[in-house]
């Protein structure tokens, strides 16, 4: 297996919702539309899927608590960090955790979507953000 992630999919109770909540995010999505939501994102896709739907393709029943996977955004900027998390503040979702000074010296915080999807969006000086989005660690 290749060291990399493809797609990226969330298990949504309201499809409609989510990929409005993602589109005011600034996410952009692919005319593919049957019965999903497909995002380009940089390099992978993000998705979103209807929780019913994807516990039958899985096999699987979800449960009711927190996920133990969060997602991050890293930002080029200090102030991209703030800038973020009212975004999704204004688009309706939950800031977690408010902007401040990381243990590791960065800037970050915490939203949650609107199903209570967690985000840490961060400044990290360290890691490196090319002009197409990749992120890369120090050497």
């Amino acid at each position: 297996m290749e060291p990399r992630v493809s797609i990226i999919t969330i298990a949504v109770d309201d499809l409609d919702l989510m990929a409005g909540f993602y589109r005011s995010m600034g996410f952009k999505r692919h005319r593919i539309n049957d019965g999903v939501a497909f995002f380009q994102i940089g390099g992978a896709i993000f998705s979103l899927f209807p929780k019913v739907s994807a516990q039958e393709d899985a096999g699987i029943i979800f449960g009711d608590g927190p996920s133990r996977i969060y997602l991050a955004y890293n930002t080029r900027t200090e102030f991209e960090v703030e800038a973020t998390l009212m975004q999704a503040e204004r688009a309706g979702g939950r800031i977690v955790k408010p902007a401040g000074r990381a243990f590791w010296g960065g800037w970050y915080g915490y939203f949650a979507d609107p199903e209570g999807n967690i985000w840490e969006v961060a400044h990290n000086p360290d890691f490196k953000i090319d002009a197409d989005g990749t992120i890369s660690l120090p050497d």
